[in-house]
């Protein structure tokens, strides 16, 4: 791999995709586990509030946090780590792994910036693995906006409204999404139940509660403490 020409793309465009980077027996061995945790009907996670004004509709699972973990697999990926040596330079921690599942027929994650980029250097990187493929018929396109990681905080709008600029990705079995936490992104509504990882890490000296606080075009809002802390308008 070119790890300078991986860097480079990166901090130039603010995420960088690797099409079937892991094989589709892990995938599917991890994508069993993910649905055998969430089962048929998963209850949600978020207060109605949240649901109502930020559009999205996601359940996540920290599976390193309740003991659970078994997804070394990727975590320990010699590959996977490397890339993430190459993008944050300066070195990097573990911040948590989180799964997350969409509810065929809900509105998936409106526009949003992971963390305020008040500071441009304190920010988190995703890194998003696909355990099943997104198709038409799975709707949960992935929608970025490249460069917005430069761009400051996401303008004011209505929470999907399409951003003239944006990408449209429909990540296949195995691939692997690295982004940055101040890039603008959302998912397209799920026609069907939807899978997403996300082994988030960030660059040293950063706060382990960096995510708490996520940007959305009409609020920002505290996970910690289930609230609204701010309305956009």
């Amino acid at each position: 791999m070119d790890f300078k020409k991986i860097h480079d793309t990166f901090w130039d465009q603010g995420y960088i995709i690797f099409e079937k980077f892991f094989d589709d027996s892990l995938m599917n061995r991890y994508n069993e586990k993910i649905l055998k945790h969430y089962g048929v009907n998963p209850d949600w996670e978020h207060t109605d509030e949240f649901i109502s004004k930020s559009a999205v509709e996601v359940i996540p699972w920290f599976p390193y946090r309740d003991g659970t973990g078994g997804f070394d697999g990727v975590d320990q990926n010699e590959d996977f780590n490397q890339i993430t040596d190459a993008i944050l330079k300066d070195g990097w921690n573990n911040l948590y792994c989180m799964m997350m599942f969409s509810k065929g027929g809900s509105n998936g994650q409106a526009w949003h910036q992971d963390c305020p980029p008040d500071n441009p250097l304190k920010y988190n990187l995703n890194r998003l693995v696909y355990t099943h493929d997104i198709t038409d018929e799975t709707g949960g396109e992935i929608v970025i906006m490249p460069e917005a990681h430069k761009a400051g905080i996401l303008p004011v709008g209505k929470p999907h409204e399409d951003i003239e600029g944006q990408l449209v990705f429909q990540p296949k079995k195995g691939t692997v999404v690295f982004l940055h936490g101040h890039c603008f992104h959302r998912v397209m509504p799920v026609k069907k139940d939807r899978i997403s990882t996300n082994f988030r890490a960030v660059p040293l000296g950063t706060p382990e509660d960096i995510t708490d606080i996520c940007v959305y075009r009409n609020m920002k809002y505290r996970f910690s403490t289930s609230e609204v802390i701010e309305e956009r308008f």
